[in-house]
């Protein structure tokens, strides 16, 4: 099993310190076993958490025997890393374990020298501070997370989640990564300044809406080269009244949908066959190998053939 610990140091925010705990505690092979074990440590046993305390069962010594090791937050994060803590990092680093922080948990890594050279993210409001305090760290404020390799950072709250489906998806595949997103009852689709490495739900449209069988005839003919005109026709109505339901009822328009429906499909075949990228331009209704290459590029922030390299092999 991959071991992940999470190093609960006092003060802790709470729900960076459950984010990942649930998150990977969801994850389940096809079958049925779970792929993580999950350790929580700390310098001492009790740590304040605000408004209760944590009981820690492990120490430090966790941290070496850990294949991933996650950061949370603390509520003084300008504070110095309790002793022990930057050395047992740096060891475990050295040693080729994957290093994540959550929110302004960036500040305890950072603390190390181990992003000292690296692009990070932190919480918008404290990256001015994370700059400051460590300038040879390049702070990007706009993302949600950066994956380094080896070191990630995430920003605040949610974007926790994402990083850490991103870190299933690239362990286990996006199989994985879809279970437990969806048990931690976490869209998969998210707008941001980043984009996501883990499979793109499309977006929804609630079940029994009027749209809903022209959302199944759309994902059936997305290698179609549609057009609004056509889709109108199809759903029986005005193209004025059919952008006002999707605007209503799925939250965007219908080429957009459909265009997330593309690089839906396209992510697929990529992933599960060694069809070239020419072809896989055709099966998803793109026209040719730029446009496709294009808008995979504005979707998902990579290219098709970068991204295959990243995650076929992990499904």
């Amino acid at each position: 099993m991959h071991t992940v610990a999470v190093l609960a140091l006092d003060g802790v925010i709470p729900f960076d310190l459950s984010a990942p705990v649930d998150t990977f505690g969801w994850a389940r092979l096809p079958d049925g076993r779970q792929p993580y074990r999950l350790r929580v440590c700390s310098v001492r046993e009790e740590v304040s958490a605000g408004a209760f305390t944590v009981r820690a069962p492990y120490g430090l010594e966790a941290l070496a025997e850990a294949d991933t090791i996650i950061l949370p937050g603390v509520a003084q994060p300008l504070e110095e890393l309790p002793p022990g803590v930057a050395g047992a990092l740096r060891a475990a680093a050295a040693n080729g374990t994957r290093i994540a922080s959550i929110c302004v948990g960036a500040f305890l890594l950072a603390a190390t020298g181990l992003l000292d050279g690296l692009r990070a993210t932190t919480h918008w409001i404290a990256a001015p501070d994370l700059a400051r305090r460590h300038p040879r760290v390049t702070v990007d404020a706009n993302v949600l997370y950066v994956d380094n390799g080896q070191f990630l950072t995430s920003a605040g709250a949610a974007a926790a989640l994402d990083m850490c489906l991103h870190m299933i998806r690239s362990d286990f595949g996006s199989a994985v990564a879809a279970h437990a997103a969806r048990m931690s009852v976490m869209p998969l689709e998210r707008e941001g300044g980043q984009a996501q490495f883990i499979v793109h739900d499309l977006p929804p449209a609630p079940a029994g809406t009027t749209l809903e069988p022209l959302l199944a005839w759309l994902e059936d003919h997305c290698d179609r080269d549609l057009t609004l005109a056509e889709i109108a026709a199809q759903a029986g109505m005005s193209t004025r009244t059919l952008n006002r339901r999707f605007r209503e009822q799925a939250g965007t328009t219908p080429l957009q949908w459909l265009h997330r429906a593309r690089v839906r499909r396209a992510q697929h075949l990529l992933e599960t066959t060694a069809h070239p990228v020419e072809r896989i331009a055709v099966q998803t209704g793109f026209g040719s190998p730029t446009a496709f290459r294009e808008r995979f590029r504005r979707v998902v922030g990579t290219s098709p053939q970068a991204y295959r390299r990243a995650f076929r092999a992990g499904v």
